[in-house]
């Protein structure tokens, strides 16, 4: 295929879509179970499984620390690891814009395949859509993928109890920030990389170190102090976190200061929220700290049984604050 671009033609289930799934998504996602079949046909241990669903509609779909294609594995693999699910397989569905060029689409499928090798998953099955000029944004991605949980994990947002340690797995906010500078909107420039990674490593360090994990969420969408409202509301318990203990980048406090954004509101792609006893959460700090991607986990508050549904923040001064709840448009608008 000498193509440079995609064309309609690609989409339409002829030779040149064979040729396109031959030469970009066969030759990176080559694995014993990718299938050419309508279905994949794949091998399950007994026990639960974990299955989820994500769609990627990042703009610009290349930024710093990565790009839609890794942006797409890491946060359906982190999905199932939330819930303690070993990820083992994922499907991936594109819809192509006419006329994208032909060598990012093989950089966004190159950046998945590592990245699934990197996070132990294999990508068995998929589906290729070719849409007008201007009716997509470059390309967008569905994944979904299937984990077995671990018998000893039993996480969900309903099971954050009073006297439970907040836990994050690093420092906030870099996805978010790194989007906002790359459309240069601002005329900002700061060193702010994404924080985009698969997590499951991380996610089983702290499963070796106990059981006793109550909630796990990846912080995506509307950052940490979303997830925080979720849980609370999910759980019926107030939060408490102390402002001088949540990790920020310099950096990223920089952009945050100039554009009056609260880095617990911009998205994290690498970032876990943990609910887990105070008595567990040194030891989970501790294996979080030994992995990659969450070097600087820190305990950051605490659940309460007052202020159900709320987030209280102790600042700088002692003081205490209610943390506004989220709503109406987040920004940067990730997705």
């Amino acid at each position: 295929m000498t193509d440079k671009f995609v064309t309609l033609a690609h989409g339409a289930g002829g030779k040149q879509t064979s040729e396109l799934i031959d030469r970009v998504f066969k030759e990176h996602f080559a694995n014993p179970d990718l299938t050419a079949d309508d279905a994949a046909v794949l091998s399950m241990e007994k026990g639960k499984i974990a299955f989820t669903t994500d769609g990627f509609i990042v703009s610009p779909y290349e930024f710093a620390g990565g790009n839609i294609g890794k942006l797409s594995i890491c946060g359906t693999v982190n999905d199932l690891s939330c819930m303690g699910a070993k990820p083992l397989y994922l499907s991936c569905a594109f819809v192509i814009e006419e006329g994208f060029p032909m060598d990012k689409l093989e950089e966004i499928a190159a950046a998945m395949a590592k990245t699934a090798k990197e996070a132990g998953v294999e990508i068995c099955a998929g589906d290729t859509k070719v849409a007008g000029k201007g009716q997509v944004d470059g390309v967008f991605i569905t994944t979904t993928g299937i984990g077995r949980i671990m018998d000893n994990a039993n996480t969900s947002g309903k099971l954050a109890k009073a006297g439970d340690a907040v836990i994050v797995s690093g420092d906030i906010g870099r996805h978010g920030c790194t989007i906002l500078l790359a459309r240069d909107e601002f005329g900002i420039e700061a060193d702010v990389t994404s924080d985009c990674a698969p997590l499951w490593a991380n996610v089983k360090a702290m499963f070796d170190v106990t059981n006793d994990i109550h909630v796990i969420r990846d912080a995506t969408r509307g950052g940490v102090g979303t997830v925080l409202y979720e849980i609370a509301g999910q759980s019926g318990v107030g939060i408490t976190l102390d402002a001088e203990k949540i990790p920020v980048a310099d950096e990223v406090k920089g952009v945050c200061g100039m554009l009056g954004l609260e880095p617990l509101y911009l998205a994290c792609e690498g970032r876990l929220v943990i609910f887990a006893p105070k008595d567990k959460a040194e030891d989970i700090v501790s294996a979080l700290r030994k992995c990659k991607n969450s070097e600087n986990a820190a305990v950051i508050g605490e659940v309460t049984e007052d202020n159900a549904g709320r987030v209280v923040m102790k600042t700088e001064i002692g003081s205490q604050t209610l943390l506004p709840q989220p709503g109406g448009e987040l920004l940067p608008r990730i997705c």
